[in-house]
């Protein structure tokens, strides 16, 4: 069985915004309920439809490999950003050395384009959007390619570590969806009753001077949420099941850090050369630094690997839901607009290069 890794929660200023008072609820109005679809086979991003490398792209398609959904007029109504911005643990690297060179991966440090715009809800705020990532094919490939992030453990993707609550608004709302599964859509329902779905990290996980955070519980090598292979409802997270047999998106019903992955919303204050300031917040990749030093040792990952860029709609239109609840309504009218300008242009040397392989 391989080592995990230590893992360190990430500085608070960097991933979350808690003295900003945001929100940890959201609204996302939906059309049609489809009961005919299969379960879910993710515990994290949006399922895409796939485009197969060398065939031709369909002129129809269904949002999701596992629901359909038509978005409403409510969603101008959301108040500008609506959660803290999730964490993930951070990873401290193995001596055994990573494993980067046996994965069809794209390297960090490629070339990007971001665009800087004022937040139209608030003059305070100014957003920094990496287009090179935004109008990339990535797409969520769990129970079609994925690996999962350690090879020992290839159906869990990105859930082996559990989730990392935001903070106690974020853990609240997810605790509200816990109450209404049932033993048919979740595997470890029984385990919870008894031990719990929550649990603090490790002291030994803990950086200097910092508090446990608190986290979905590992059970049997993983999240709690996970059902595994063989259940009959199928494999996959059972907050995302719960989601889709109600009609509802699973921001709704699962943790930030789980619907908001491979999106990462960062925060800073910038001073301008005349002493003004105001808050930066930038929309980009979490790629493999994002976990920390250890992101590297990962078996497998999916933002820059070729494996995951074949997505039907580039990421601003796929995952436009998981945008609005980051940005605000206001915001992601300008950031298409941005987007679309940006893909009419000629070229591709500031496009995503896992795309064109």
């Amino acid at each position: 069985m391989t080592e995990r890794k230590k893992v360190v929660p990430s500085s608070p200023p960097a991933d979350r915004r808690r003295e900003q008072g945001e929100s940890a609820y959201f609204v996302v109005a939906r059309g049609g309920k489809n009961a005919s679809l299969p379960p879910p086979q993710h515990g994290g991003a949006r399922l895409p439809t796939l485009t197969p490398p060398g065939r031709a792209v369909r002129a129809s398609r269904v949002e999701s490999a596992y629901f359909v959904v038509a978005r409403g007029g409510k969603n101008a109504s959301l108040p500008p950003p609506q959660h803290g911005g999730a964490r993930l643990p951070t990873l401290t690297p193995r001596e055994s050395g990573h494993t980067l060179a046996r994965v069809p991966e794209v390297l960090i440090g490629f070339p990007r384009a971001f665009v800087e715009f004022k937040d139209p809800a608030d003059d305070s705020q100014v957003f920094r959007c990496d287009l090179t990532w935004l109008t990339s094919r990535w797409a969520c490939i769990y129970g079609s390619g994925c690996r999962g992030i350690y090879a020992d453990r290839p159906h869990d993707g990105c859930c082996t570590l559990g989730a990392h609550f935001a903070d106690a608004a974020d853990e609240k709302r997810v605790g509200k969806a816990v109450k209404q599964l049932n033993s048919s859509q979740w595997q470890y329902k029984k385990d919870a009753r008894v031990g719990g779905w929550v649990e603090e990290e490790h002291p030994d996980h803990v950086a200097e001077g910092e508090l446990p955070g608190r986290k979905t519980r590992v059970i049997d090598g993983a999240c709690i949420f996970l059902n595994r292979p063989g259940f009959p409802a199928g494999q996959g997270c059972a907050l995302h099941l719960l989601a889709l047999s109600q009609g509802r998106d699973f921001l709704e019903t699962k943790p930030d850090v789980c619907w908001q992955l491979p999106i990462r919303r960062q925060f800073r204050t910038v001073t301008r050369t005349d002493d003004t300031t105001y808050t930066e917040i930038s929309i980009g990749e979490y790629g493999r630094d994002g976990w920390g030093p250890g992101g590297a040792d990962l078996d497998w990952y999916c933002s820059s690997n070729t494996e995951a860029h074949h997505g039907f709609r580039p990421v601003y239109l796929e995952n436009r839901a998981e945008l609005i609840a980051l940005i605000g309504a206001a915001a992601y009218e300008v950031l298409v607009r941005m987007c679309e300008d940006f893909e009419s242009r000629r070229g591709a040397a500031m496009r995503h290069p896992a795309d064109q392989k």
